[in-house]
């Protein structure tokens, strides 16, 4: 049995310690936000937080994040109220929404790290996840939006 904490939940789950920890997340806790993109941690669908870093769940071993804090796009609020998802709302940025799940939990690290981030910033820490559709405009100014509902006092975390 491997022990995981997933979104302050602990999980006790019959697996391989070999599996990729994306295959726990979504089969096994039957989460499925996490989305599977390329699994060679190419694109970035299946960013999650392990300890507060974002990392790529298709490549990372379950084994790792064993008694470790896992954190989901589920996790990152209980309202969908967190600046990042409002702001991703507010500018428009889904279109086939696949890859938004990864992208906001990159940018929540960002945020967390810089909370006032330059679109350098952006353009550097958001360059490993990729969107087929090409929002990318949209991403850097939905990310400025969520630094500023956070100065204003907004949710964050």
């Amino acid at each position: 049995m491997i022990s995981l904490n997933i979104n302050d939940q602990n999980y006790n789950i019959d697996a391989d310690p070999e599996m990729p920890l994306l295959w726990a997340i979504r089969d096994l806790v039957g989460l499925t936000g996490t989305k599977f993109g390329c699994g060679v941690a190419q694109c970035g669908a299946c960013v999650v937080h392990l300890n507060g870093e974002a990392v790529r769940s298709c490549v990372t071993k379950v084994s790792r994040a064993q008694n470790q804090k896992i954190l989901t796009i589920e996790g990152l609020s209980k309202n969908n109220d967190h600046p990042l998802q409002l702001a991703w709302n507010e500018a428009d940025v889904p279109q086939c929404g696949y890859c938004h799940s990864g992208q906001i939990m990159s940018a929540a690290v960002l945020l967390r790290e810089k909370p006032d981030p330059t679109d350098e910033d952006i353009d550097q820490a958001m360059s490993g996840n990729i969107c087929r559709c090409g929002t990318y405009p949209r991403i850097r100014k939905a990310i400025h939006m969520a630094a500023e509902i956070t100065r204003k006092g907004g949710m964050a975390k």
